[in-house]
C-alpha cells in the first residue's frame, strides 16, 4: 500500500501523536510519500524521523498511485490538499492536530484505531461536491474549485451591491458587506457564522448567504446545485475581494462572476463509527445541556 502525507506545522502537543502515526505506517510496511516542506518540519522541528520516504511538492502533487492521502492539521489543511488531489479520486483522511475539525476528524488519541480500520477496510467513502469558478477566467490560476465556499466581499468599510442570477433568472440585489456561495460541506464553515443553514454532505444544493445585509428581511436561500450562479458587483470602489476557501484575490468592479458545480468531487474517508450527525453533536456541543444527561 502507498500513502501520501500532507501536513502543516503543529504544536509540540502533537509530536507524540505524529511520531506514532509514522511508526505505525512503517510497522505495517506502508510505502510513504511526504509533502517536502512538511517533511523538513517534522524532521527538524518535531524531532520525528519518518524513515525512508519519497517527497512531493505543490507542483507535482501526491503520486497518483497513492491509495490514500493522509493530512495532519485541521480543516484548512484538507482544503489545501484538495488543490493537490484534484480529480485524481484519491481518498483523503484527516488527522486533527488543531481544534474544531469537521473535516479532519481523527484525533491524536485515535490514530492507531484509525490506521487499523483503514488497513482492514473498515471505512466508507463520503463524496463531497465542489463548486467551480468559470468567470473570471484565471482569477485563481493554479486551481479554481472550492470545497467550502466562494465569497464576494467588500475590501474596505464601504458597502457593495451584489446582483445574482440563477440559470438566467434574476434572484436579488444584495446590499451587504458580501455574499457567500457555499457547498453543503461549507455549511458548517463561514456560511454557518452568518446564519446559514446546516446541510448534510450528500444534499444536492448550494447555499447563498448574505453577510450583514442592509435589509433584514434578506435571508439565506438554498438552491439546487444544477443552477448556474451569475453575479455582478457594483459599489463606490474599483475592486472587491473574491475568496475561494482559503485563498483570495482582488477583482475589478463590474466583473462577471460565474459559479457552477464542478464536474468531479472529493472522496473523504470516514470510519465505520463516524457519521455527520455525531460530528455535529460533538463539534457544536449539541446535547451539552444538563437536561439531556438523563
Amino acid at each position: 500500500m502507498h500513502i501520501s502525507v500532507y501536513g502543516r506545522q503543529f504544536g509540540a502537543h502533537f509530536n507524540e501523536h505524529a511520531g506514532r502515526l509514522f511508526s505505525k505506517l512503517r510497522e505495517k510496511g506502508i510505502r510513504i510519500s511526504l509533502y517536502e516542506p512538511f517533511y523538513r518540519f517534522i524532521l527538524n522541528n518535531a524531532g520525528i524521523d519518518p524513515g525512508e520516504v519519497t517527497l512531493f511538492n505543490s507542483h507535482t502533487g501526491p503520486d497518483r498511485s497513492s491509495d490514500f492521502v493522509f493530512t495532519i492539521g485541521g480543516d484548512g489543511t484538507i482544503l489545501e490538499t484538495i488543490a493537490l488531489v484534484r480529480d485524481s479520486g484519491i481518498p483523503v483522511l484527516g488527522f486533527n492536530s488543531g481544534k474544531l475539525g469537521f473535516l479532519a476528524s481523527i484525533s491524536g488519541d485515535d490514530i492507531d484505531c484509525a490506521i487499523e480500520a483503514v488497513l482492514s477496510g473498515r471505512y466508507f467513502i463520503e463524496e463531497r461536491g465542489l463548486l467551480r469558478l468559470h468567470k473570471p477566467v484565471n482569477a485563481f490560476v493554479d486551481f479554481d474549485c472550492a470545497l467550502n465556499e466562494f465569497t464576494l466581499q467588500k475590501k474596505d468599510s464601504t458597502m457593495i451591491t451584489i446582483k445574482v442570477w440563477l440559470n438566467g433568472h434574476f434572484l436579488n440585489s444584495y446590499w451587504a458587506d458580501g455574499l457567500i456561495i457555499s457547498t453543503p460541506t461549507g455549511s458548517t464553515a463561514y456560511s454557518l457564522s452568518v446564519g446559514g443553514p446546516l446541510l448534510t454532505p450528500d444534499t444536492g444544493a448550494i447555499i447563498i448567504s448574505p453577510i450583514a445585509p442592509h435589509n433584514l428581511t434578506v435571508r439565506p436561500v438554498v438552491i439546487p446545485d444544477n443552477n448556474t450562479v451569475r453575479l455582478k458587483v457594483t459599489g463606490r470602489r474599483n475592486e472587491f475581494l473574491l475568496s475561494m476557501d482559503y485563498r483570495s484575490t482582488l477583482v475589478p468592479l463590474e466583473s462577471e462572476i460565474v459559479i457552477k458545480k464542478a464536474g468531479y468531487g472529493i472522496s473523504l474517508v470516514k470510519l465505520d463509527n463516524q457519521d455527520f450527525y455525531t460530528t455535529l453533536r460533538n463539534k457544536l456541543m449539541w446535547g451539552a445541556d444538563k437536561r439531556n444527561w438523563h
